[in-house]
Protein backbone atom coordinates (compact mmCIF):
# COMPACT_ATOMS: atom_id res chain seq x y z
CA UNK A 1 0.00 0.00 0.00
CA UNK A 2 2.83 2.42 0.85
CA UNK A 3 4.36 1.76 -2.56
CA UNK A 4 1.07 2.59 -4.31
CA UNK A 5 0.74 5.83 -2.33
CA UNK A 6 4.24 6.85 -3.40
CA UNK A 7 3.41 6.10 -7.03
CA UNK A 8 0.18 8.08 -6.82
CA UNK A 9 2.10 10.98 -5.31
CA UNK A 10 4.63 10.83 -8.13
CA UNK A 11 1.83 11.04 -10.70
CA UNK A 12 0.16 13.87 -8.78
CA UNK A 13 3.38 15.88 -8.57
CA UNK A 14 4.06 15.37 -12.27
CA UNK A 15 0.55 16.52 -13.14
CA UNK A 16 0.77 19.63 -11.02
CA UNK A 17 4.25 20.71 -12.04
CA UNK A 18 3.17 20.68 -15.66
CA UNK A 19 4.83 17.54 -17.00
CA UNK A 20 1.54 16.32 -18.41
CA UNK A 21 1.40 15.45 -22.07
CA UNK A 22 -0.72 13.41 -24.49
CA UNK A 23 0.49 11.49 -27.56
CA UNK A 24 -1.46 9.72 -30.30
CA UNK A 25 0.33 7.41 -32.76
CA UNK A 26 -1.07 6.51 -36.21
CA UNK A 27 0.53 3.95 -38.51
CA UNK A 28 0.48 4.04 -42.33
CA UNK A 29 -2.22 1.43 -42.65
CA UNK A 30 -4.46 3.25 -40.18
CA UNK A 31 -4.37 6.62 -41.97
CA UNK A 32 -6.52 7.77 -44.87
CA UNK A 33 -3.58 8.62 -47.13
CA UNK A 34 -0.80 6.29 -45.99
CA UNK A 35 0.87 8.86 -43.76
CA UNK A 36 2.36 7.99 -40.44
CA UNK A 37 1.42 10.51 -37.74
CA UNK A 38 2.18 11.31 -34.14
CA UNK A 39 0.64 14.05 -32.04
CA UNK A 40 2.00 15.66 -28.91
CA UNK A 41 0.77 18.29 -26.45
CA UNK A 42 3.52 19.83 -24.33
CA UNK A 43 1.41 20.63 -21.29
CA UNK A 44 3.07 22.81 -18.70
CA UNK A 45 1.91 25.81 -16.72
CA UNK A 46 5.34 27.39 -17.25
CA UNK A 47 6.26 26.27 -20.79
CA UNK A 48 6.23 29.09 -23.35
CA UNK A 49 4.94 27.95 -26.72
CA UNK A 50 7.38 28.66 -29.54
CA UNK A 51 8.72 26.82 -32.55
CA UNK A 52 12.23 25.51 -31.97
CA UNK A 53 14.73 25.37 -34.81
CA UNK A 54 18.09 23.66 -35.14
CA UNK A 55 19.85 24.25 -38.50
CA UNK A 56 22.00 21.54 -40.03
CA UNK A 57 25.60 22.03 -38.94
CA UNK A 58 29.08 20.65 -39.58
CA UNK A 59 31.47 20.36 -36.62
CA UNK A 60 35.22 19.59 -36.38
CA UNK A 61 36.20 16.13 -35.16
CA UNK A 62 36.42 16.05 -31.38
CA UNK A 63 33.83 18.79 -30.78
CA UNK A 64 31.76 18.66 -27.61
CA UNK A 65 28.11 19.58 -27.05
CA UNK A 66 26.88 21.34 -23.91
CA UNK A 67 23.73 19.73 -22.52
CA UNK A 68 21.12 21.79 -20.68
CA UNK A 69 18.00 20.41 -19.03
CA UNK A 70 14.97 21.33 -21.16
CA UNK A 71 12.64 22.04 -18.24
CA UNK A 72 14.98 24.35 -16.30
CA UNK A 73 17.91 25.35 -18.51
CA UNK A 74 20.27 23.86 -15.92
CA UNK A 75 23.70 22.96 -17.30
CA UNK A 76 24.21 19.20 -17.05
CA UNK A 77 27.53 18.54 -18.79
CA UNK A 78 29.20 17.80 -22.13
CA UNK A 79 28.82 14.98 -24.62
CA UNK A 80 30.60 14.25 -27.88
CA UNK A 81 29.23 16.10 -30.89
CA UNK A 82 28.86 14.40 -34.27
CA UNK A 83 30.49 15.82 -37.38
CA UNK A 84 27.22 16.42 -39.25
CA UNK A 85 23.79 17.24 -37.79
CA UNK A 86 20.43 17.51 -39.59
CA UNK A 87 18.03 20.44 -39.58
CA UNK A 88 15.11 20.30 -37.15
CA UNK A 89 11.88 22.31 -37.01
CA UNK A 90 9.96 21.83 -33.79
CA UNK A 91 10.01 18.08 -33.07
CA UNK A 92 10.61 16.91 -36.63
CA UNK A 93 13.75 16.76 -38.74
CA UNK A 94 14.51 17.06 -42.44
CA UNK A 95 14.40 13.26 -42.87
CA UNK A 96 10.80 13.02 -41.61
CA UNK A 97 11.74 11.69 -38.18
CA UNK A 98 9.54 13.03 -35.39
CA UNK A 99 9.57 12.55 -31.61
CA UNK A 100 7.04 13.38 -28.88
CA UNK A 101 7.07 12.54 -25.19
CA UNK A 102 5.07 12.10 -22.01
CA UNK A 103 6.39 11.92 -18.45
CA UNK A 104 5.15 9.15 -16.16
CA UNK A 105 7.49 9.31 -13.17
CA UNK A 106 7.43 5.65 -12.17
CA UNK A 107 8.86 3.97 -9.07
CA UNK A 108 10.17 6.54 -6.64
CA UNK A 109 13.32 4.47 -6.06
CA UNK A 110 14.19 4.89 -9.74
CA UNK A 111 12.73 8.23 -10.76
CA UNK A 112 14.41 10.23 -7.99
CA UNK A 113 17.98 9.37 -8.92
CA UNK A 114 19.69 11.69 -11.41
CA UNK A 115 22.90 9.86 -12.16
CA UNK A 116 23.50 11.09 -15.68
CA UNK A 117 23.88 14.20 -17.76
CA UNK A 118 21.26 13.70 -20.50
CA UNK A 119 17.64 14.60 -19.74
CA UNK A 120 14.59 13.53 -21.73
CA UNK A 121 14.31 16.84 -23.62
CA UNK A 122 17.94 16.74 -24.73
CA UNK A 123 17.54 13.13 -25.83
CA UNK A 124 14.69 14.13 -28.17
CA UNK A 125 16.43 16.98 -29.94
CA UNK A 126 19.87 15.39 -30.02
CA UNK A 127 18.35 12.31 -31.64
CA UNK A 128 16.44 14.43 -34.15
CA UNK A 129 19.65 16.16 -35.17
CA UNK A 130 21.39 12.82 -35.74
CA UNK A 131 18.85 10.26 -36.98
CA UNK A 132 17.54 9.43 -40.45
CA UNK A 133 15.01 6.81 -39.25
CA UNK A 134 13.01 6.01 -36.14
CA UNK A 135 15.12 2.91 -35.49
CA UNK A 136 18.27 4.97 -35.72
CA UNK A 137 16.79 7.50 -33.27
CA UNK A 138 16.11 4.73 -30.73
CA UNK A 139 19.65 3.40 -31.19
CA UNK A 140 21.15 6.87 -30.68
CA UNK A 141 19.07 7.54 -27.56
CA UNK A 142 19.98 4.23 -25.93
CA UNK A 143 23.67 4.67 -26.71
CA UNK A 144 23.57 8.11 -25.08
CA UNK A 145 21.87 6.58 -22.02
CA UNK A 146 24.58 3.93 -21.75
CA UNK A 147 27.48 6.34 -22.20
CA UNK A 148 26.32 9.41 -20.31
CA UNK A 149 23.52 8.28 -18.02
CA UNK A 150 19.93 9.45 -17.67
CA UNK A 151 18.97 12.59 -15.76
CA UNK A 152 15.13 12.47 -15.80
CA UNK A 153 12.36 10.31 -14.33
CA UNK A 154 10.19 7.78 -16.18
CA UNK A 155 9.47 8.85 -19.73
CA UNK A 156 7.62 7.61 -22.82
CA UNK A 157 8.57 8.67 -26.35
CA UNK A 158 6.60 8.47 -29.59
CA UNK A 159 9.19 8.02 -32.36
CA UNK A 160 8.18 7.82 -36.01
CA UNK A 161 9.48 8.18 -39.52
CA UNK A 162 7.65 7.95 -42.84
CA UNK A 163 7.32 4.17 -42.55
CA UNK A 164 7.31 3.11 -38.91
CA UNK A 165 5.83 4.25 -35.59
CA UNK A 166 7.38 3.20 -32.28
CA UNK A 167 6.61 3.61 -28.59
CA UNK A 168 9.73 3.82 -26.44
CA UNK A 169 9.64 3.81 -22.61
CA UNK A 170 12.49 4.25 -20.14
CA UNK A 171 13.30 4.89 -16.51
CA UNK A 172 16.56 5.42 -14.64
CA UNK A 173 18.17 2.85 -12.34
CA UNK A 174 18.21 4.98 -9.24
CA UNK A 175 20.80 6.99 -7.37
CA UNK A 176 24.38 6.15 -8.28
CA UNK A 177 23.53 3.76 -11.13
CA UNK A 178 24.28 4.83 -14.66
CA UNK A 179 22.15 4.05 -17.71
CA UNK A 180 18.46 3.28 -17.95
CA UNK A 181 15.91 0.51 -18.18
CA UNK A 182 13.97 0.70 -21.42
CA UNK A 183 11.91 -1.07 -24.04
CA UNK A 184 10.74 -0.02 -27.51
CA UNK A 185 7.84 -1.61 -29.42
CA UNK A 186 6.90 -1.16 -33.07
CA UNK A 187 3.20 -0.38 -33.48
CA UNK A 188 1.88 -2.87 -36.08
CA UNK A 189 0.76 -1.38 -39.36
CA UNK A 190 -2.96 -0.70 -39.44
CA UNK A 191 -3.10 0.03 -35.70
CA UNK A 192 -3.03 3.14 -33.53
CA UNK A 193 -1.64 3.71 -30.04
CA UNK A 194 -1.55 6.41 -27.40
CA UNK A 195 0.16 7.29 -24.14
CA UNK A 196 -0.54 10.03 -21.60
CA UNK A 197 1.66 10.27 -18.50
CA UNK A 198 1.68 6.59 -17.71
CA UNK A 199 3.92 3.77 -18.97
CA UNK A 200 1.88 1.53 -21.29
CA UNK A 201 4.23 -1.21 -22.53
CA UNK A 202 3.46 -4.40 -20.63
CA UNK A 203 4.72 -7.83 -21.80
CA UNK A 204 7.07 -8.24 -24.78
CA UNK A 205 9.27 -10.98 -26.27
CA UNK A 206 12.77 -10.76 -24.80
CA UNK A 207 15.42 -10.31 -27.51
CA UNK A 208 18.92 -11.72 -27.14
CA UNK A 209 20.28 -8.95 -29.35
CA UNK A 210 19.11 -5.55 -30.56
CA UNK A 211 19.48 -6.11 -34.30
CA UNK A 212 18.70 -2.48 -35.05
CA UNK A 213 18.17 -2.56 -38.78
CA UNK A 214 16.58 -5.97 -39.15
CA UNK A 215 13.03 -5.13 -40.29
CA UNK A 216 11.78 -8.37 -38.72
CA UNK A 217 12.81 -7.26 -35.23
CA UNK A 218 9.92 -5.26 -33.78
CA UNK A 219 11.07 -5.03 -30.15
CA UNK A 220 14.24 -3.55 -28.68
CA UNK A 221 15.16 -3.30 -25.00
CA UNK A 222 17.92 -2.87 -22.45
CA UNK A 223 19.70 -6.17 -21.83
CA UNK A 224 19.03 -5.92 -18.08
CA UNK A 225 15.42 -4.68 -18.27
CA UNK A 226 14.18 -7.92 -16.67
CA UNK A 227 17.24 -9.02 -14.66
CA UNK A 228 17.34 -5.65 -12.87
CA UNK A 229 13.78 -6.20 -11.63
CA UNK A 230 14.70 -9.70 -10.45
CA UNK A 231 17.67 -8.35 -8.49
CA UNK A 232 15.40 -5.84 -6.77
CA UNK A 233 12.86 -8.53 -5.91
CA UNK A 234 10.15 -6.86 -7.98
CA UNK A 235 9.67 -9.79 -10.39
CA UNK A 236 10.03 -13.57 -10.00
CA UNK A 237 8.15 -15.08 -12.94
CA UNK A 238 9.13 -16.21 -16.43
CA UNK A 239 10.57 -13.66 -18.88
CA UNK A 240 7.45 -13.93 -21.05
CA UNK A 241 5.35 -12.81 -18.08
CA UNK A 242 7.38 -9.69 -17.32
CA UNK A 243 5.53 -6.39 -17.75
CA UNK A 244 7.61 -3.22 -18.05
CA UNK A 245 4.83 -0.87 -16.97
CA UNK A 246 3.44 -3.03 -14.16
CA UNK A 247 6.93 -3.48 -12.72
CA UNK A 248 8.42 -0.01 -13.05
CA UNK A 249 5.22 2.10 -12.95
CA UNK A 250 2.32 0.07 -11.48
CA UNK A 251 -1.08 1.47 -12.37
CA UNK A 252 -3.26 2.90 -9.60
CA UNK A 253 -6.28 5.20 -9.42
CA UNK A 254 -4.29 8.32 -10.32
CA UNK A 255 -2.51 6.68 -13.25
CA UNK A 256 -5.83 5.45 -14.62
CA UNK A 257 -8.08 8.43 -13.97
CA UNK A 258 -5.62 11.22 -14.81
CA UNK A 259 -3.70 9.46 -17.58
CA UNK A 260 -5.13 6.27 -19.03
CA UNK A 261 -8.55 7.88 -19.41
CA UNK A 262 -7.09 10.13 -22.14
CA UNK A 263 -5.88 7.05 -23.98
CA UNK A 264 -9.30 5.45 -23.52
CA UNK A 265 -11.12 8.53 -24.84
CA UNK A 266 -9.00 8.41 -28.01
CA UNK A 267 -9.41 4.64 -28.39
CA UNK A 268 -13.19 4.78 -28.02
CA UNK A 269 -13.33 7.60 -30.60
CA UNK A 270 -11.76 5.33 -33.23
CA UNK A 271 -12.96 1.88 -32.13
CA UNK A 272 -16.36 1.00 -30.65
CA UNK A 273 -14.92 -2.03 -28.92
CA UNK A 274 -12.79 0.21 -26.67
CA UNK A 275 -15.85 1.38 -24.71
CA UNK A 276 -15.48 -1.70 -22.52
CA UNK A 277 -12.30 -0.37 -20.92
CA UNK A 278 -13.98 2.60 -19.23
CA UNK A 279 -14.28 0.94 -15.84
CA UNK A 280 -10.50 0.40 -15.81
CA UNK A 281 -9.61 3.82 -17.24
CA UNK A 282 -11.79 5.61 -14.69
CA UNK A 283 -9.75 4.03 -11.90
CA UNK A 284 -12.89 2.54 -10.39
CA UNK A 285 -12.11 -1.11 -11.02
CA UNK A 286 -8.48 -2.15 -11.45
CA UNK A 287 -8.08 -5.87 -10.86
CA UNK A 288 -4.75 -7.59 -10.14
CA UNK A 289 -3.28 -11.01 -10.79
CA UNK A 290 -2.91 -12.99 -7.56
CA UNK A 291 0.59 -14.25 -8.45
CA UNK A 292 2.34 -11.33 -10.20
CA UNK A 293 0.38 -8.50 -8.62
CA UNK A 294 0.06 -6.97 -12.09
CA UNK A 295 -3.14 -5.23 -13.18
CA UNK A 296 -4.91 -7.78 -15.40
CA UNK A 297 -7.69 -5.72 -16.98
CA UNK A 298 -5.61 -3.06 -18.71
CA UNK A 299 -6.23 -1.65 -22.16
CA UNK A 300 -4.14 -3.03 -25.02
CA UNK A 301 -1.03 -1.11 -26.09
CA UNK A 302 -2.54 -0.54 -29.55
CA UNK A 303 -5.94 -0.95 -31.18
CA UNK A 304 -7.27 -1.32 -34.72
CA UNK A 305 -9.51 1.63 -35.70
CA UNK A 306 -12.92 1.02 -37.24
CA UNK A 307 -12.13 3.49 -40.05
CA UNK A 308 -9.08 5.20 -41.49
CA UNK A 309 -7.90 8.37 -39.72
CA UNK A 310 -7.02 11.68 -41.40
CA UNK A 311 -4.60 14.33 -40.21
CA UNK A 312 -7.55 16.60 -39.42
CA UNK A 313 -9.10 13.81 -37.37
CA UNK A 314 -5.96 13.68 -35.24
CA UNK A 315 -6.09 17.44 -34.68
CA UNK A 316 -9.66 17.11 -33.47
CA UNK A 317 -8.83 14.15 -31.21
CA UNK A 318 -6.40 16.49 -29.45
CA UNK A 319 -9.37 18.74 -28.58
CA UNK A 320 -11.20 16.23 -26.41
CA UNK A 321 -12.76 17.17 -23.03
CA UNK A 322 -14.31 13.74 -22.43
CA UNK A 323 -17.48 14.96 -24.15
CA UNK A 324 -20.21 12.35 -24.40
CA UNK A 325 -18.76 10.22 -21.59
CA UNK A 326 -19.78 9.92 -17.93
CA UNK A 327 -16.88 12.28 -17.17
CA UNK A 328 -17.87 15.02 -19.63
CA UNK A 329 -16.27 18.20 -18.27
CA UNK A 330 -18.88 20.53 -19.78
CA UNK A 331 -21.84 19.42 -17.68
CA UNK A 332 -21.04 19.11 -13.97
CA UNK A 333 -21.10 21.91 -11.38
CA UNK A 334 -17.44 22.71 -12.02
CA UNK A 335 -18.35 23.81 -15.55
CA UNK A 336 -20.28 26.76 -14.13
CA UNK A 337 -23.16 28.43 -15.92
CA UNK A 338 -21.34 28.51 -19.27
CA UNK A 339 -20.25 24.87 -19.66
CA UNK A 340 -16.53 25.56 -19.23
CA UNK A 341 -14.62 22.25 -19.68
CA UNK A 342 -11.61 23.46 -17.68
CA UNK A 343 -10.74 23.14 -14.01
CA UNK A 344 -8.12 25.29 -12.36
CA UNK A 345 -5.44 23.53 -10.35
CA UNK A 346 -4.84 21.80 -8.01
CA UNK A 347 -5.90 18.57 -9.61
CA UNK A 348 -7.09 17.04 -6.34
CA UNK A 349 -8.76 18.71 -3.36
CA UNK A 350 -10.53 17.94 -0.10
CA UNK A 351 -13.90 18.70 1.47
CA UNK A 352 -14.50 17.61 5.07
CA UNK A 353 -11.35 15.52 4.91
CA UNK A 354 -12.50 13.56 1.85
CA UNK A 355 -10.32 13.71 -1.29
CA UNK A 356 -11.83 14.51 -4.69
CA UNK A 357 -10.36 15.14 -8.12
CA UNK A 358 -10.88 17.21 -11.21
CA UNK A 359 -10.81 15.42 -14.55
CA UNK A 360 -7.68 15.65 -16.71
CA UNK A 361 -8.73 15.62 -20.37
CA UNK A 362 -6.58 15.74 -23.50
CA UNK A 363 -7.30 19.41 -24.22
CA UNK A 364 -6.09 21.54 -21.34
CA UNK A 365 -5.49 25.19 -20.61
CA UNK A 366 -1.79 24.83 -19.77
CA UNK A 367 -0.58 23.55 -23.15
CA UNK A 368 2.55 25.39 -24.24
CA UNK A 369 2.53 23.97 -27.76
CA UNK A 370 1.17 20.94 -29.57
CA UNK A 371 1.66 19.37 -32.95
CA UNK A 372 0.56 16.69 -35.37
CA UNK A 373 3.57 15.44 -37.33
CA UNK A 374 2.67 13.96 -40.69
CA UNK A 375 5.24 11.83 -42.50
CA UNK A 376 4.62 10.81 -46.12
CA UNK A 377 6.81 8.05 -47.55
CA UNK A 378 5.75 8.50 -51.19
CA UNK A 379 7.32 11.97 -51.39
CA UNK A 380 10.90 13.14 -51.12
CA UNK A 381 11.77 14.24 -47.58
CA UNK A 382 11.92 17.91 -48.57
CA UNK A 383 8.21 17.83 -49.38
CA UNK A 384 6.94 14.84 -47.42
CA UNK A 385 7.28 15.99 -43.83
CA UNK A 386 4.72 18.44 -42.41
CA UNK A 387 4.84 19.53 -38.78
CA UNK A 388 1.33 20.82 -38.13
CA UNK A 389 2.08 23.18 -35.26
CA UNK A 390 0.05 25.13 -32.73
CA UNK A 391 0.43 26.95 -29.43
CA UNK A 392 -1.83 27.08 -26.36
CA UNK A 393 -4.95 25.00 -25.67
CA UNK A 394 -5.55 22.57 -28.57
CA UNK A 395 -9.31 23.10 -28.37
CA UNK A 396 -8.96 26.80 -29.13
CA UNK A 397 -5.93 26.85 -31.38
CA UNK A 398 -5.22 26.30 -35.09
CA UNK A 399 -2.67 23.82 -36.47
CA UNK A 400 -0.85 25.38 -39.39
CA UNK A 401 1.37 23.49 -41.86
CA UNK A 402 5.09 23.89 -41.19
CA UNK A 403 7.08 21.90 -43.74
CA UNK A 404 9.87 20.18 -41.85
CA UNK A 405 12.47 21.08 -44.48
CA UNK A 406 11.95 24.81 -43.87
CA UNK A 407 15.06 26.86 -43.21
CA UNK A 408 13.40 29.35 -40.86
CA UNK A 409 10.31 29.77 -38.69
CA UNK A 410 7.51 32.36 -38.78
CA UNK A 411 8.28 35.51 -36.80
CA UNK A 412 5.15 35.03 -34.68
CA UNK A 413 6.43 31.62 -33.53
CA UNK A 414 10.13 32.48 -33.36
CA UNK A 415 12.10 31.53 -30.25
CA UNK A 416 12.67 34.73 -28.28
CA UNK A 417 9.54 36.55 -29.44
CA UNK A 418 8.26 37.05 -25.91
CA UNK A 419 8.46 34.61 -23.01
CA UNK A 420 6.27 33.37 -20.17
CA UNK A 421 6.60 36.66 -18.30
CA UNK A 422 7.12 39.00 -21.26
CA UNK A 423 4.06 39.85 -23.34
CA UNK A 424 4.61 40.31 -27.08
CA UNK A 425 1.66 41.57 -29.13
CA UNK A 426 2.78 39.70 -32.27
CA UNK A 427 3.66 36.44 -30.52
CA UNK A 428 1.44 33.50 -31.43
CA UNK A 429 1.51 32.24 -27.84
CA UNK A 430 0.15 35.48 -26.41
CA UNK A 431 -2.38 36.10 -29.17
CA UNK A 432 -3.88 32.61 -28.88
CA UNK A 433 -3.93 32.88 -25.09
CA UNK A 434 -5.84 36.15 -25.32
CA UNK A 435 -8.55 34.41 -27.34
CA UNK A 436 -8.75 31.21 -25.29
CA UNK A 437 -8.67 32.87 -21.89
CA UNK A 438 -11.41 35.28 -22.92
CA UNK A 439 -13.47 32.30 -24.09
CA UNK A 440 -13.07 30.58 -20.72
CA UNK A 441 -15.21 33.33 -19.15
CA UNK A 442 -18.34 32.32 -21.14
CA UNK A 443 -17.34 29.19 -22.96
CA UNK A 444 -20.62 28.03 -24.49
CA UNK A 445 -21.22 31.48 -25.98
CA UNK A 446 -17.73 32.38 -27.20
CA UNK A 447 -16.09 29.07 -28.06
CA UNK A 448 -18.50 28.16 -30.92
CA UNK A 449 -17.23 31.19 -32.86
CA UNK A 450 -13.63 30.12 -32.23
CA UNK A 451 -14.42 26.55 -33.32
CA UNK A 452 -16.02 27.72 -36.56
CA UNK A 453 -13.04 29.91 -37.40
CA UNK A 454 -10.65 27.11 -36.45
CA UNK A 455 -12.37 24.57 -38.70
CA UNK A 456 -12.53 26.97 -41.60
CA UNK A 457 -8.84 27.82 -41.46
CA UNK A 458 -7.65 24.23 -41.05
CA UNK A 459 -9.83 23.01 -43.91
CA UNK A 460 -8.42 25.82 -46.03
CA UNK A 461 -4.88 24.79 -45.09
CA UNK A 462 -5.55 21.21 -46.16
CA UNK A 463 -6.58 22.46 -49.62
CA UNK A 464 -3.57 24.77 -49.85
CA UNK A 465 -1.19 22.02 -48.77
CA UNK A 466 -2.37 19.79 -51.62
CA UNK A 467 -1.74 22.63 -54.06
CA UNK A 468 1.62 23.48 -52.48
CA UNK A 469 2.72 19.83 -52.57
CA UNK A 470 2.08 19.68 -56.31
CA UNK A 471 4.03 22.88 -56.99
CA UNK A 472 6.91 21.85 -54.74
CA UNK A 473 7.19 18.38 -56.30
CA UNK A 474 7.50 19.89 -59.77
CA UNK A 475 10.06 22.35 -58.49
CA UNK A 476 11.97 19.59 -56.70
CA UNK A 477 12.61 17.75 -59.97
CA UNK A 478 14.65 20.69 -61.25
CA UNK A 479 16.01 22.28 -58.07
CA UNK A 480 15.54 20.72 -54.60
CA UNK A 481 16.89 23.83 -52.88
CA UNK A 482 14.40 26.05 -54.68
CA UNK A 483 11.61 23.70 -53.56
CA UNK A 484 12.84 23.99 -49.98
CA UNK A 485 12.82 27.78 -50.11
CA UNK A 486 9.38 27.77 -51.68
CA UNK A 487 8.04 25.60 -48.84
CA UNK A 488 9.80 27.75 -46.25
CA UNK A 489 8.14 30.89 -47.59
CA UNK A 490 4.74 29.18 -47.68
CA UNK A 491 5.07 27.91 -44.09
CA UNK A 492 6.33 31.18 -42.65
CA UNK A 493 3.80 33.39 -44.40
CA UNK A 494 1.00 30.99 -43.42
CA UNK A 495 2.02 31.05 -39.75
CA UNK A 496 2.35 34.82 -39.56
CA UNK A 497 -0.91 35.40 -41.42
CA UNK A 498 -2.67 33.02 -39.04
CA UNK A 499 -1.59 35.09 -36.05
CA UNK A 500 -2.73 38.28 -37.77
CA UNK A 501 -6.16 36.72 -38.34
CA UNK A 502 -6.31 35.49 -34.76
CA UNK A 503 -5.51 38.99 -33.52
CA UNK A 504 -8.47 40.25 -35.53
CA UNK A 505 -10.59 37.43 -34.08
CA UNK A 506 -9.73 38.54 -30.56
CA UNK A 507 -10.73 42.10 -31.38
CA UNK A 508 -14.04 40.86 -32.80
CA UNK A 509 -14.78 38.60 -29.83
CA UNK A 510 -13.89 41.21 -27.25
CA UNK A 511 -16.08 43.77 -28.96
CA UNK A 512 -18.99 41.35 -29.32
CA UNK A 513 -18.94 39.74 -25.85
CA UNK A 514 -17.64 42.35 -23.40
CA UNK A 515 -19.54 43.27 -20.21
CA UNK A 516 -21.71 40.16 -20.26
CA UNK A 517 -23.54 41.26 -23.40
CA UNK A 518 -23.77 39.68 -26.82
CA UNK A 519 -23.70 42.40 -29.45
CA UNK A 520 -23.90 42.68 -33.20
CA UNK A 521 -23.99 45.59 -35.60
CA UNK A 522 -27.43 47.07 -35.99
CA UNK A 523 -29.23 48.53 -38.97
CA UNK A 524 -29.63 52.27 -38.40
CA UNK A 525 -33.37 53.04 -38.25
CA UNK A 526 -34.73 55.54 -40.74
CA UNK A 527 -34.59 59.02 -39.27
CA UNK A 528 -31.77 58.18 -36.83
CA UNK A 529 -28.16 59.20 -37.10
CA UNK A 530 -26.85 55.98 -35.64
CA UNK A 531 -27.70 52.81 -33.74
CA UNK A 532 -24.49 51.48 -32.08
CA UNK A 533 -25.45 47.82 -31.74
CA UNK A 534 -28.15 45.28 -31.11
CA UNK A 535 -27.69 43.83 -27.63
CA UNK A 536 -28.74 40.52 -26.14
CA UNK A 537 -28.32 39.69 -22.47
CA UNK A 538 -28.68 35.91 -22.24
CA UNK A 539 -28.10 35.72 -18.47
CA UNK A 540 -27.75 32.39 -16.71
CA UNK A 541 -29.39 29.10 -17.61
CA UNK A 542 -32.22 27.72 -15.47
CA UNK A 543 -29.99 25.15 -13.80
CA UNK A 544 -27.73 27.90 -12.48
CA UNK A 545 -30.66 30.04 -11.41
CA UNK A 546 -32.10 27.15 -9.44
CA UNK A 547 -28.77 26.59 -7.71
CA UNK A 548 -28.70 30.25 -6.71
CA UNK A 549 -32.20 30.00 -5.21
CA UNK A 550 -31.29 26.79 -3.36
CA UNK A 551 -28.22 28.43 -1.82
CA UNK A 552 -29.70 31.87 -1.03
CA UNK A 553 -33.27 31.02 -0.05
CA UNK A 554 -35.33 34.20 0.18
CA UNK A 555 -32.35 36.56 0.31
CA UNK A 556 -32.66 37.52 -3.38
CA UNK A 557 -36.42 37.12 -3.58
CA UNK A 558 -38.21 40.19 -4.93
CA UNK A 559 -40.82 41.12 -2.31
CA UNK A 560 -44.34 41.72 -3.57
CA UNK A 561 -43.52 40.41 -7.05
CA UNK A 562 -46.03 38.23 -8.83
CA UNK A 563 -45.33 34.51 -8.73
Amino acid sequence: MKKLILIALTVFVAMNTGLSCTNFLITKGASTDGSTMISYAADSHTLYGELYQFPAMTYPEGSMLDVYEWDTGKYLGKIRQVVQTYSVIGNMNEHQVSIGETTYGGREELSGGKSGIVDYGSLMWIALQRAKTAREAIKIITELLDEYGYYSSGESFSIADANEVWMFEMIGKGEGQKGALWVAVLIPDGYVAAHANHARITTFPYQKKNDWFNPKQTVFHAKDVISFAREKGWFKGKDAEFSFSDTYAPVDFGAARFCEIRVWSFFKSVCKDAEKYLDYASGNHITHDAVTGYANNRMPLYIKPDAKISVHDVMNFMRDHLEGTPYDMTVDAGAGPYGNPYRWRPLTWKVDGVSYCNERATATQQTGFSFVSQMRSWMPDVVGGIHWFSVDDAASTVYFPMYASSSRTPEAYRVGNGDMMTFSPNSAFWVFNQVSNFAYTRFNLIHPEIKAKQAGMENDYLVKVAQTDAQALEMYKQNPQAAREFLTEFSCSTGDQLVAEWTALYQHLFTRFMDGNVKKKAVVPEGSKYHPAEVEQPGYDERTLRRIVEETGDKLKVKGAAH
